[in-house]
């Protein structure tokens, strides 16, 4: 019998991806893998920093353990995201993991240099996008110990 207090809430994961394919792809990946998360999804960069400052419509939106976030979206870009996220006391703690299809060295400086977690590329491949899904869950929700708050 599990003890109650042995079970540990979900690792709330926010991703921020304006591609519905893709979205849907990284929900059946997560559904799949053996690690409790529940997946918050914005689809533009407004709605992220609505939902991070927990303004609007997001003010009941819970503190995510970790960012997963596109740099190419509408109305503020990803990296605009960045700068709100790393230069905010309340959020520069969660994790940022940029996941993007931008190969572009100028977005992977500027994107480490607003002090993201680390910079990964969207393959188009399905296999690779799922292995690259599954390594994200593996190594940030398994074997790294996330802030909580």
């Amino acid at each position: 019998m599990i003890d109650s207090r042995d079970v540990k809430p979900p690792i709330e994961i926010l991703l921020v991806e304006d591609n519905p394919g893709d979205v849907r792809l990284t929900q059946e990946i997560l559904k799949e893998g053996n690690i409790h998360s529940h997946l918050n999804v914005v689809d533009d960069g407004e709605k992220a920093i609505a939902f991070l400052l927990r303004s609007g419509s997001y003010i009941h939106a819970p503190d995510p353990n970790l960012i997963l976030l596109d740099l190419n979206l509408p109305r503020r870009g990803g990296l605009e995201v960045l700068e709100v996220v790393k230069t905010s006391d309340h959020l520069k703690h969660i994790p940022v993991i940029v996941f993007t299809t931008s190969q572009a060295e100028e977005d992977v400086m500027r994107a480490y240099n607003l002090h993201a977690n680390c910079y990964i590329t969207k393959p188009i491949d399905l296999e690779q996008f799922t292995q690259r899904v599954k390594s994200i869950e593996d190594f940030w929700l398994d074997m790294v110990q996330l802030p909580s708050e």
